[in-house]
């Protein structure tokens, strides 16, 4: 059962804070629209587009912990209405999310879509499934065959509570791979150019290359 995302976010400090700062009308329009709901189709197709998330962990001492992690999109798996997972892959060897984890469950997560602007944070808890425990199907699940990682363990995340962001101050970006529907045209009219002058007798052969659109 999940929880709305205000009663998590807004602990009394906050709510006392937006008191000071005058923005209490505006803490409790949010409490008012904020709603206990499972995932939903809109989040779920968000998610799966998602090639990268922030993760934070709580540590003994009361420290928060923010780690990346990224993987092919759709490797943060929505595996039921409340649940997600993901393969942990091998990383710098300090296991400090980890470690995290064994102490307090509690996690936050933030996804970003760049070109769209759109933000999505979400609380839950979080258990490492250690990949020899897994069971087949879960493994097979939460694994992607063509990512080059090495896989260590399986994540798996009730969520408590989620909700939107809006696109302020979100910096537009692309990644290499949604540009090259764009630039693998201007690459080909180039080429074709190259040729066209080089058979006039106008410019030189261009140098030999490898196939331009060849995924580095």
């Amino acid at each position: 059962m999940t929880q709305r995302y205000t009663d998590i976010a807004f602990t009394p400090d906050v709510r006392r804070t937006q008191e000071h700062r005058g923005t209490r009308p505006h803490g409790q329009r949010l409490e008012a629209r904020s709603e206990a709901r499972p995932l939903g189709e809109r989040e779920r197709d968000f998610i799966a587009g998602r090639d990268s998330f922030f993760l934070a962990t709580v540590n003994q001492a009361g420290w928060p912990y923010v780690q990346h992690r990224g993987g092919a999109p759709g490797f943060l798996k929505v595996l039921g209405p409340t649940t997600l997972g993901f393969a942990d892959f091998r990383g710098n060897l300090q296991y400090v999310s980890t470690g995290n984890l064994a102490g307090d469950d509690r996690v936050s997560l933030i996804l970003v879509d760049y070109p769209h602007r759109w933000r999505l944070k979400l609380f839950g808890r979080a258990r490492n499934v250690e990949l020899d425990d897994a069971p087949v199907a879960l493994a097979q699940a939460l694994t992607d065959a063509g990512y080059d990682a090495t896989v260590e363990r399986l994540t798996l995340i009730e969520v408590e509570a989620f909700d939107w962001n809006c696109s302020q101050h979100i910096p537009q970006r692309f990644s290499r791979e949604e540009l090259a529907p764009l630039i693998r045209p201007l690459e080909d009219r180039i080429a074709q150019l190259e040729a066209s002058l080089h058979a006039a007798g106008i410019a030189p052969p261009p140098p030999p290359q490898g196939d331009p659109h060849e995924t580095v």
